[in-house]
């Protein structure tokens, strides 16, 4: 009966047509559902009827969204209005902060979008839908690389602080949102699973699972390659014999294992899931039917990069303050005024670019109270 099923999908009239003709075709994505979930059009109906409503996990994926953009649009605003964290490293937290807001809206648009509101989507709409959250997550995963490499340049050459740091620096935030735009734009251009049912994955039904398999394997590597390059950096940190060197190092060595931490665990459950979905059939894997369970998880890392990377910085967390407080969140009694007087220097990262800007041979700078 299955096999029945299944040959019937397979000679479905939608695979005749052309893959790109096939973009516009809304019942495409019920046939490949059937196929991909290993249901009957009678199950995917009633699963359709069911999902209806806003199950409880989107309810608090949706929140945890909210808080993920509120967040990282007030380190945004934090970086931008106060020209003190006009500096290359707090750009890149920025970047990792707006690649992060991107997430919270793409999860959230994915979730509105999700359920029986996924049949009245064309395929086109499929893929920009899931296409979007593959690049926030995507830029978020290059701009942790982008700053573990402006890291190991800033210890290892001389004169870091110049204009060439600066053209460094936009070269990394470019690259770093070219290469995730095409990545996740890869299934759109046309390495799907469309006319080729047997490739087609069962948690992203119209994405082929070689597709899968590569994304995860390129983010495997991405994080093998931070691990590597802070490895590096506190080896060349900890052969300096200045102490206030080595008191940087373990400072770096703390942040950078908290990042790397908490990346890979909450990421960790949804690539293995991805992996699983490479090799494995629905019916012989029932735990991918469970899938948005390990990608809701998954949400928390796009939640706590602000709190890691912007909290360990006595100034950033000063200027949150008087973000708030000119939106009149925490007046404290205070006039409102008072909220817009520039904020006084106390940022290790500032005194270190000022000591060391004329430096004539490498050092680990003592700016490691964001990084």
């Amino acid at each position: 009966m299955n096999l029945c099923r299944k040959a019937a999908v397979l000679c479905h009239p939608v695979a005749m047509k052309s893959k790109y003709s096939q973009y516009y075709n809304k019942s495409l994505i019920h046939s490949y559902y059937v196929f991909a979930k290993n249901l009957t059009t009678q199950d995917l109906d009633k699963r359709i009827e069911d999902k209806k409503q806003l199950p409880t996990l989107n309810i608090v994926i949706v929140v945890l969204c909210t808080i993920i953009i509120l967040e990282n649009l007030l380190v945004l605003i934090a970086v931008c209005r106060n020209k003190k964290f006009h500096s290359a490293m707090f750009f890149f937290i920025g970047n990792l902060a707006f690649s992060d807001l991107l997430a919270g809206s793409a999860y959230i648009a994915n979730i509105f979008l999700s359920g029986s509101r996924t049949f009245d989507l064309m395929p086109i709409q499929w893929f920009i839908r899931e296409g979007t959250v593959f690049i926030a997550l995507a830029a978020s995963v290059f701009s942790l690389l982008a700053i573990a490499m402006e890291r190991y340049l800033a210890i290892t050459k001389v004169k870091v602080y110049g204009s060439t740091k600066t053209c460094r620096m936009f070269l990394l935030i470019g690259a770093s949102w070219v290469t995730s735009i095409l990545l996740g734009g890869l299934p759109i251009i046309g390495w799907n699973c469309i006319n080729n049912l047997p490739e087609c994955s069962a948690v992203l039904p119209l994405y082929s699972k070689k597709y899968i398999l590569f994304v995860v394997t390129i983010f495997s590597i991405i994080l093998l390659s931070i691990v590597i390059l802070y490895v590096k950096i506190y080896l060349i940190v900890r052969s300096s014999h200045q102490e206030a060197t080595n008191s940087a190092a373990y400072a770096l060595l703390k942040t950078v294992t908290i990042v790397l931490g908490v990346f890979i665990m909450c990421w960790l459950p949804a690539f293995t899931i991805l992996l699983l979905d490479s090799f494995c059939q629905i019916q012989f894997c029932p735990i991918l039917s469970k899938s948005q369970m390990f990608f809701g998880f998954a949400t928390l890392n796009s939640a706590l990069n602000p709190v890691i990377y912007t909290l360990r910085s006595k100034d950033m967390r000063k200027e949150f303050l008087r973000v708030l407080c000119c939106w009149g969140v925490l007046q404290s009694g205070r006039p409102t005024d008072r909220c817009l007087v520039p904020l006084k220097s106390s940022s290790s990262l500032e005194h270190c670019t000022n000591k060391h800007e004329h430096q004539t041979t490498p050092i680990m700078q003592d700016c490691t109270t964001c990084v």
